[in-house]
């Protein structure tokens, strides 16, 4: 799952871009920007890496002046590889994800703590009293009975809403509980809090930043924000004043801090009514600009969107509706499911020496004819839609004394393309809007074995892009657009690139579900196996 994805676009100051588009992608593991050309086309790249830091069990943080560091030199190494002068960047575009924050002192920009990531638990037991307490008892009672009265399905939705560790409510709560000089500047009026995104904006311009994202709201971005926002904070006690102003797509930033780069940049935004994250610009990068167009993007998390149009998505099992873009009047929403540990399950395997490259694990997989019994269960991170269990363990079962590193690596690959399973028909059953399209990106895509069989488990096709980097091409596609780089959304239809179809073994009844029957027993043994690894870390 990436963290911050930027558009750059390149052409002589004052003109029209006519020479290139840069994207780049703050990732979990990486940091990569890539310069495209007319035909989006790769000219030059630069690729950091990002460190993780594990201070304590479940925590997960990184270091904001590493990442800021490390965000400047690909962006220079980058404009170098490409041979592009820096005076020659048009406009800066910049996407988010939704989930990773940090607060930071208002005058001088230094931050309190490293950020707290997105896949961070440290809020679990927090998350867990909330949803127990008699306070949220009372509004899905209370939401109940309104569903009861009007039928209106998000009053429904909203009777069964329980937080997670993935928003950010509580664990911001946890930090203005545990970290003093938090605590102090809040008193003060001096706290800042933000995203990536928002502290990239202070970073950029000096503290002269514009707008930038409120993630409390981000699951319910459809309804009034204010009122959100001001509910959220006052149910929790967390103070207004820290939160950063909300602005339109539209809105003119400014210009970066010409010390920086060497010549000011102006800042444009690319996204929707607040921002655009990570996924919506991988979606927008997908060209999936219908209703019914799903993506999948498989990075150290997965995440699957699917366009519902000019409508949002009111769910009652944990997927959760967004504002994919918003570009003058035209509002789009999607409705996305997530599983928190994809890459992140495949690296452990990595790490414990399964395999010594992630290029050989298909290969690994298809050469035994099953997993031996064996299932694997990817909640490093607990599971999310449609189980939504932050105390649930990851786990291997039925090993055998016949069981091979093949056998462990092919489980490890059947649970993400499992995963896809469970979210796939979550969606469908929740939206029953007809599926026009399917496709994947990030850096899992790339195994044959889980594009395969996640085609069977569908019973539909998916396609594979030539480039798996879907968030960074979509900020470049949407910052071009701003600038007139490209035209319209049909030119960017015409430009998309797919390296592979994967057609399900049974192609004559796609659409209509999994076809695959000897996947039918496995699939039902990993449930199993799934049901026992729930609630685990509540035992004692």
């Amino acid at each position: 799952m990436t963290l911050v994805d930027v558009g750059l676009i390149c052409g002589q100051r004052g003109q029209t871009a006519q020479w290139g588009v840069r994207g780049t992608d703050v990732g979990t593991t990486s940091i990569r920007c890539h310069v495209y050309d007319k035909e989006a086309k790769i000219r030059g790249s630069c690729t950091s890496k990002v460190v993780a830091l594990y201070p304590e069990v479940g925590h997960v943080e990184m270091d904001p002046e590493a990442l800021w560091k490390s965000f400047i030199t690909v962006v220079k190494g980058a404009v170098q590889d490409a041979g592009v002068q820096m005076r020659q960047i048009e406009a800066l575009g910049i996407s988010t994800q939704r989930g990773t924050f940090t607060t930071w002192d208002r005058k001088t920009g230094v931050p309190f703590h490293n950020f707290i990531s997105w896949q961070d638990q440290r809020a679990a037991d927090l998350v867990k009293s909330w949803n127990r307490s008699c306070t949220m008892k009372g509004i899905h009672g209370v939401m109940k009975m309104l569903y009861f009265l009007t039928r209106q399905k998000r009053l429904l939705a909203a009777s069964l809403i329980v937080f997670s560790t993935q928003h950010v409510t509580f664990r911001l709560v946890w930090a203005l509980t545990h970290y003093k000089q938090v605590r102090q500047a809040v008193a003060e009026g001096n706290c800042c809090f933000g995203t990536i995104d928002t502290w990239l904006l202070f970073k950029l311009t000096k503290g002269m930043f514009g707008a930038h994202v409120n993630l409390i709201v981000n699951t319910i971005s459809y309804l009034n924000i204010k009122f959100v926002c001001g509910f959220l904070c006052s149910l929790v006690s967390l103070p207004l004043s820290i939160f950063p102003k909300v602005e339109n797509t539209s809105h003119d930033f400014g210009s970066t801090d010409p010390s920086i780069f060497g010549v000011p940049i102006p800042i444009m935004s690319c996204g929707d009514c607040i921002w655009m994250a990570d996924q919506q610009a991988a979606m927008f990068g997908e060209c999936c600009f219908d209703v019914g167009d799903v993506k999948i993007t498989m990075g150290t998390g997965t995440f699957m969107d699917i366009n519902t149009g000019s409508k949002p998505h009111t769910s009652v099992t944990g997927l959760y509706p967004l504002v994919g873009w918003k570009i003058g009047p035209e509002v789009v929403y999607l409705a996305e499911g997530n599983a928190a540990d994809t890459g992140k399950a495949i690296k452990w395997a990595q790490e414990l020496e399964l395999f010594s490259d992630v290029r050989e694990t298909s290969a690994m997989a298809y050469s035994v004819s099953d997993s031996d019994g064996v299932c694997f269960v990817p909640s490093f991170s607990g599971l999310q839609a449609p189980l939504n269990d932050p105390k649930a363990c990851a786990s291997l079962m039925g090993l055998k004394p016949s069981t091979t590193k093949s056998h462990l690596v092919r489980a490890i690959l059947e649970s993400v393309a499992f995963r896809n399973k469970q979210l796939f028909e979550t969606m469908l059953r929740e939206t029953h809007i007809p599926i026009t399209k399917i496709r994947v990106d990030g850096g899992v895509s790339s195994n044959d074995f889980i594009m395969q069989l996640t085609a069977d488990l569908f019973g539909r096709k998916v396609a594979r892009p030539q480039h798996h980097e879907m968030s960074c091409l979509g900020a470049a596609f949407v910052a071009g657009l701003g600038v007139g780089f490209w035209r319209t959304r049909e030119e960017l239809k015409k430009l998309q690139s797919t390296g592979e179809v994967f057609l399900p073994k049974d192609a004559h009844k796609e659409g209509a579900g999994c076809q695959n029957r000897e996947y039918i027993h496995t699939f039902q043994s990993w449930e199993r196996a799934l049901r026992r690894s729930m609630n685990w870390y509540s035992k004692p």
